[in-house]
């Protein structure tokens, strides 16, 4: 199904592996105009603390945290929203950052809390440029409008079906590969 650009959701229950699966994907299709971020949770003493972000290019930083002081909180987190707009948003602008591929690793509560993540997040959906992004499973907002974009195919992961969820997004993106 070659394409001048899609748009790929990836959905599934916290803990399924979209996180991995995304980096599975990036790693293997190897396009080499690729730009975004994803987040990990941080531990302490196999105690979840937070969340941060990686930028792709190797930046990162903290989005959220217990002892973050924040206006802005997600549960017992609070987020780091002018640090993430600042460190992240930038990345995602698609008149100023040429990628092929657009990584947004989550499309979430805790991001959604940045009125410039979700216009950075609406012109990418709006635009030309491919976008591979995960999803929360439930919520309002931009969470749930992304997965009523046109043309947006949504798959829902599962740890058994990792492996042909990864196949079958591999083929979608096949015409981003590396020219050889």
């Amino acid at each position: 199904m070659p394409s001048a650009s899609v748009k790929i959701l990836l959905t599934g229950l916290p803990g399924c592996g979209k996180t991995t699966a995304v980096m599975k994907i990036i790693d293997t299709l190897g396009c080499e105009k690729v730009a975004g971020f994803y987040t990990r949770e941080i531990r302490q003493d196999n105690i979840r603390k937070g969340f941060c972000w990686k930028r792709l290019d190797g930046a990162d930083g903290t989005l959220a945290h217990v002892d973050i002081k924040s206006r802005f909180k997600v549960g017992k987190y609070g987020v780091d929203v002018a640090g993430f707009e600042e460190s992240v948003v930038p990345i995602l602008d698609v008149e100023r950052v040429a990628a092929e591929l657009f990584i947004i690793d989550e499309i979430g509560k805790m991001e959604c809390l940045s009125g410039k993540f979700v216009a950075a997040v609406r012109r990418l959906f709006a635009s030309e440029k491919s976008v591979l992004a995960t999803v929360a499973q439930k919520g309002a907002g931009l969470i749930s409008e992304v997965k009523n974009y046109p043309n947006t195919e949504i798959f829902n992961l599962t740890r058994a079906g990792r492996d042909k969820t990864i196949a079958e997004i591999l083929q979608i993106l096949s015409f981003l590969k590396r020219a050889s």
